[in-house]
């Protein structure tokens, strides 16, 4: 996306086939899923094989303990995109991890790797929960990439195996960002409608029942479906709820 630097802010250019794609949408339009997730497909403007990701705002305030929402599922269909794994593991459990496919396997040598070769070339990061203690070493380089493991994410677990082969299907993190809102890949423009409505239906089904108690008032606000380079798309978050 071609941009110009302009009094410290950036103004941004869309290209042909971006307004020839934005002239499909009507901006004012709530779809029905399945018609918005085939109007993404339809109008992503890109050679190559874009990725479609869900935008979707809460009405909960993540400053507040009792109002985060965070989990992980696999989506049936996953993502479309090949996932490096790490594991923070000892003995029997780093060869678990090893015959399980993971990229890498390590322990206090990958902290060291990690802290001084400014190691980053994995997606996820697992570990055992008696690991914790030497991957909590990694706090401030793993937590600001959003790679520190967690039990909610499934991602701090014994059974190395299966959180292993669960990631490489295409399991994924959901979390809120500062503005409350949930930023998550559905998968390609390649797997066509149908397969991506299909990981939107589970994505948004774990979102629904992650519902904070403390949580008042409209649950999901807005939801847009986008592909990488394509406009976004409305999405009628009142149909799922």
């Amino acid at each position: 996306m071609l941009c110009r630097l302009i009094k410290g802010g950036f103004t941004l250019f869309r290209g042909k086939k971006y307004k020839e794609s934005a002239k499909q949408i009507d901006r004012n339009m709530q779809y029905d899923a399945a018609d918005a997730l085939d109007l993404v497909v339809k109008t992503a403007p890109a050679k190559f094989d874009e990725t479609v990701e869900l935008h979707i705002k809460l009405g909960v305030d993540s400053r507040h303990a009792d109002q985060q929402v965070r989990g992980a599922i696999v989506l049936p269909h996953g993502t479309g995109k090949s996932r490096r794994v790490l594991v923070f593991a000892k003995g029997p459990k780093a060869d678990e991890a090893k015959a399980a496919g993971a990229d890498f396997v390590g322990a206090e040598d990958m902290v060291a790797k990690i802290q001084t070769e400014n190691f980053f070339d994995y997606d996820v990061v697992v570990a055992t929960p008696d690991m914790m203690g030497v991957v909590g070493r990694l706090g401030k380089l793993l937590g600001p990439k959003g790679l520190m493991p967690s039990p909610k994410a499934g991602t701090v677990s014994m059974d190395v195996t299966r959180a292993v082969n669960e990631i490489k299907a295409g399991k994924i993190e959901y979390r809120l960002d500062k503005t409350n809102i949930i930023h998550c890949p559905i998968g390609k423009v390649s797997f066509g409608k149908n397969k991506l409505l299909e990981n939107y239906n589970v994505l948004m089904g774990a979102i629904l029942k992650a519902k904070p108690a403390a949580s008042k008032g409209q649950y999901i606000r807005s939801c847009v479906a986008a592909s990488t380079m394509g406009p976004g798309v409305k999405i009628n978050a009142a149909k799922t709820v």
